[in-house]
């Protein structure tokens, strides 16, 4: 059907806009929080609290991953608790949005649960964005962390509160000597820490895991946001995304070509977020090749200094972060200082109380 050109009905929506305070803003600079919330900080995890255990994306199908939890987190020094429908499932995910939101609120409510922490990631976790009360988050404020896709219930956390959320292992990665350190010192000790690799040689006669390379050097400041790069565009045009400006953007991706990530770099780029950036780190993009028959394509170097080196800020990749065995644990929404010739993020203060 043939649609004619309106002037009046144009202006018309106009004058609503402006009525409404919007002038002629696009839709997406609409949907952005008006303004960064002042930081919030969780107190920090001690041995004996208990940690509720929830699950904001898809299901767990079996139970030993329940119980390989419980014993990581007893080794930890925690208690734990399940909330009420951490095992539940409806499709792919773990129950509806609806029990997934009510497990969150009544863990936050719950005056014996001191943090919550992911069973895993997977999918979902954005149905359940809209029905959080980020009201009674900030009112009691605890640590909340997971990664992958509980990259979209951090950023949205932080952005509606202003509390510092973490990307973090789930409790069913990998809790190894160097991701355990990080946990502990980032929400045990409640160090200032500086995030820096690890510089194992193994056999080899230099590092050649976890290497750092420098896209544009140079130091920046500024609170941390981001996490999967695949989760945080699925959030475009919503108001669950944190302000990008004068922010530092870390990324990670798994099992995605790299037209892929193309595309989802795109994606921020038309939305003005890289604009506004003082400084990105890229952590992991984990099997993220050129896929099977993709003759010609870019590599994913060219396709970072496609989109990066134009912004003449701080930019370097390589840092623990995202689906590897080894990781950071990333205070999201805290200030840090990052030095790309380094590839490390200072914390500018603890993260935690």
């Amino acid at each position: 059907m043939t649609t004619l050109f309106n002037p009046a009905r144009r202006q018309l929506l106009a004058g609503t806009a402006a009525a409404a305070g919007l002038g002629a803003l696009p839709a997406l600079a609409q949907a952005q929080p008006a303004a960064r919330p002042p930081v919030l900080r969780a107190p920090r995890l001690r041995p004996g609290d208990t940690i509720g255990l929830f699950s904001p994306s898809s299901a767990t199908y079996e139970r030993a991953p329940f119980e390989i939890a419980a014993e990581t987190l007893a080794a930890l020094g925690f208690k734990v608790r399940e909330a009420p429908n951490a095992r539940a499932r409806r499709g792919h995910h773990a129950g509806t949005a609806e029990q997934r939101a009510a497990d969150i609120h009544s863990l936050i409510a719950d005056p014996g649960v001191h943090g919550l922490l992911a069973v895993t990631g997977g999918s979902g976790a954005n149905r359940v964005l809209p029905l959080l009360d980020y009201a009674a988050i900030a009112r009691t404020p605890k640590v909340i962390g997971g990664f992958s896709d509980v990259t979209a219930l951090l950023n949205a956390v932080t952005a509606r509160t202003g509390l510092v959320t973490f990307h973090a292992p789930v409790v069913v990665s990998e809790w190894n000597a160097f991701s355990v350190a990080e946990f502990r010192a980032v929400l045990m000790d409640g160090e200032a820490r500086t995030l820096r690799n690890g510089a194992d040689k193994g056999d080899n006669l230099v590092v050649k895991d976890n290497r750092i390379s420098t896209l544009r050097p140079g130091l920046a400041s500024g609170p941390l946001v981001g996490g999967n790069l695949a989760v945080l565009t699925s959030m475009a045009g919503s108001g669950y995304l944190p302000r990008f400006d004068g922010a530092i953007l870390f990324l990670e991706e798994v099992n995605e070509y790299i037209y892929r990530v193309d595309r989802m770099l795109s994606t921020l780029k038309l939305m003005g977020a890289l604009d506004r950036l003082a400084g990105v780190v890229l952590g992991a993009f984990t099997n993220c090749g050129p896929g099977d028959g993709n003759y010609g394509t870019l590599t994913l170097e060219e396709v970072f200094d496609d989109y990066f080196l134009p912004l003449n800020i701080p930019v370097y990749r390589g840092a623990m972060i995202g689906h590897i065995r080894k990781k950071f644990t990333v205070p999201v929404g805290l200030p840090v200082e990052m030095d790309a010739s380094a590839g490390t993020i200072r914390l500018l203060t603890p993260a935690v109380t």
